[in-house]
């Protein structure tokens, strides 16, 4: 607990808020956030472990959710001893959606000129690798939350889907783009267009998550994957993580170029003054 106590006492000062949303609560150090649980987990206390706790609202992304969330990330970035962050819910939902009520009453103005949305990807910014365990509903937004994270495993009754369609709007947080990338135009097309889910072993035959376990052991396994990553050099981590995702964004030449830089900085060692304090010279 004294940990969690010294992790959130980094904290920084929430975002700036939007128009017509409540102002979301500081916390001093050693208080509880209001709408996730954020804590160590692992042998060496190396895992990050967030969880979103929502639970009568089954996950809905609120505003202070996002806000906790963000500030969570970035207090365990910066933590030297942990490697890797598991994102979770809970066995009904990882996230069933941004929270309607919130949203019903935005105008076009609104969204626009508040950058509505615009701090929901500050998870794509972390250096640190990202595993999301998803557990029941991951819809709309909940969707979009997990295929921000690098890994996805799946409860065995997992569903995914972006149904923003039927309420008369598409996916606002990267769902046409992620998923398509993820699953191809084909499914990525029939799945915004209709609104259907899809079950955790559709998702993992599509490409969309790694593996799938059983609902009762999923944050276990995801912490003991993350565990592994943790116990690698942090730095490394990181360049794999971004040259992975570049592979996103860049054509291959450039990817290509890119993979080659870093990988031969990893011969290269690092300053002893940097707060993983350990090098990342190559060892055959």
């Amino acid at each position: 607990m004294a940990a969690l106590r010294a992790l959130l006492s980094w904290v920084r000062a929430p975002l700036l808020l939007r128009p017509g949303w409540p102002a979301p609560r500081r916390f001093a150090s050693g208080t509880n956030f209001e709408y996730i649980i954020a804590e160590k987990k692992g042998k060496n206390s190396t895992v990050g472990l967030i969880r979103l706790n929502r639970p009568k609202a089954l996950n809905a992304l609120c505003n202070g959710l996002i806000v906790e969330l963000n500030q969570a990330l970035e207090a365990f970035e910066k933590d030297p001893a942990v490697g890797a962050i598991v994102l979770t819910g809970g066995e009904k939902a990882f996230a069933a959606g941004a929270d309607i009520k919130e949203m019903q009453n935005h105008t076009f103005q609104d969204c626009y000129s508040s950058k509505f949305l615009s701090h929901w990807d500050q998870l794509t910014r972390v250096k640190k690798p990202v595993i999301a365990a998803v557990n029941g509903y991951a819809l709309g937004g909940g969707c979009e939350l997990a295929m921000m994270c690098d890994i996805i495993y799946a409860g065995e009754k997992a569903q995914f889907g972006q149904p923003e369609i039927l309420i008369g709007t598409i996916p606002g947080a990267g769902g046409t783009q992620r998923l398509t990338r993820a699953v191809g135009k084909s499914l990525a097309m029939e799945m915004i267009l209709t609104g259907d889910r899809i079950s955790a072993q559709d998702a993992k035959q599509a490409g969309l998550v790694s593996k799938i376990f059983p609902v009762e052991t999923l944050v276990e396994e995801a912490i003991q994957c993350a565990e592994k990553i943790a116990s690698n050099s942090k730095i490394v981590a990181a360049m794999a993580k971004e040259s992975v995702n570049a592979a996103f964004e860049m054509t291959l030449t450039e990817g290509n170029k890119l993979e080659k830089k870093l990988f031969y900085s990893t011969f290269a060692t690092v300053s002893k003054q940097h707060p993983d304090g350990e090098s990342v010279r190559f060892q055959p």
